[in-house]
């Protein structure tokens, strides 16, 4: 490879804190971004040049920078805007390559198709319930499709959109097990203030194009979510309803957790067990024996 010497700007690291991060661009290939620390195999990667404005200047030789990709020095991540809590626990999956590419074809589909749900709230259901208050899990599959109706809370809707039909079916069921009044808001924030996470099994889709985002990465990020909470917590109801979020399921250790399945909510499916699942009051009931405050469903 060429010995042509570049002029780079990159990020230093000092026991573990990063200084300044840029990109670096290479002969019009996007390099991402590299993090070096300072390890006895560095010195013989690059010649120092000039401290100037508190950035540090190194010329770098395109064959040094091949060294250093098979020395496995570490990608800076993806930066993501979500709550702390849940950063801490998922940054080393924002670092991962398939995150990168998924984050690439998201940015894509958001600048090229009109995608649900809107771009600030993809995170809402980690934004509104913070890792430390998680007590529930419930796993959908992908977001609503239709115009004004994910807001990033799997099953919930908007506020002022009508309730779609599995969401008028669990609070069906929530009035048939706890004698509790059907709402005229499909909003369920109000549960994942009370330690409810909301979980879709992939956090995007295309409008009117149902399962358009599967396949693309989400579903290795929710997994890790759900193996995060299971190995972290204990004492976790996960409501799995259907065969797709019981597949997704099977990580949950079940000495730790409570784990509730039946058919899922959807008119197609809703009848066969789904209905007179009581598992509204059972997940009160589990909350109620391990000392946790109950959910107000």
């Amino acid at each position: 490879m060429s010995a042509q010497e570049l002029n780079c700007e990159i990020a230093l690291i000092f026991d573990g804190n990063p200084i300044r991060e840029h990109k670096m661009v290479l002969a019009g290939a996007r390099i991402r971004r590299l993090v070096f620390g300072f390890h006895s195999y560095f010195y013989p990667l690059c010649d120092f040049g000039y401290h100037l404005d508190q950035k540090y200047h190194f010329f770098l030789f395109y064959n040094q920078i091949e060294i250093a990709l098979h020395r496995n020095l570490i990608w800076m991540p993806v930066d993501i805007k979500i709550t702390p809590s849940w950063k801490g626990k998922l940054e080393t999956e924002f670092a991962k390559p398939y995150f990168e590419t998924l984050i690439d074809f998201v940015k894509q589909e958001y600048k090229t198709q009109t995608v649900y749900p809107p771009g600030k709230e993809i995170f809402k259901a980690f934004d509104s319930c913070a890792f430390e208050d998680v007590k529930v899990v419930i796993i959908g599959q992908d977001p609503y499709h239709g115009v004004g109706q994910a807001n990033g809370l799997c099953f919930s809707v908007h506020e002022g959109i009508r309730n779609p039909p599995s969401m008028v079916n669990i609070f069906k069921e929530i009035h048939a097990d706890l004698g509790k009044p059907i709402p005229a808001s499909g909003d369920l924030s109000r549960w994942a203030r009370q330690g409810v996470l909301l979980l879709n099994a992939t956090l995007t889709v295309r409008a009117s194009s149902p399962g358009s985002h599967q396949n693309k990465g989400w579903e290795t990020f929710t997994d890790a979510v759900i193996r995060h909470i299971s190995e972290e917590k204990k004492n976790v109801v996960f409501m799995l309803w259907g065969a797709y979020a019981q597949k997704k399921g099977e990580v949950i250790d079940r000495d730790k957790h409570h784990v509730l399945m039946s058919p899922h909510p959807s008119p197609f499916s809703a009848d066969r067990g789904f209905f007179g699942n009581k598992h509204f009051s059972k997940t009160n009931a589990y909350l109620k024996s391990k000392g946790l405050e109950e959910i107000d469903w």
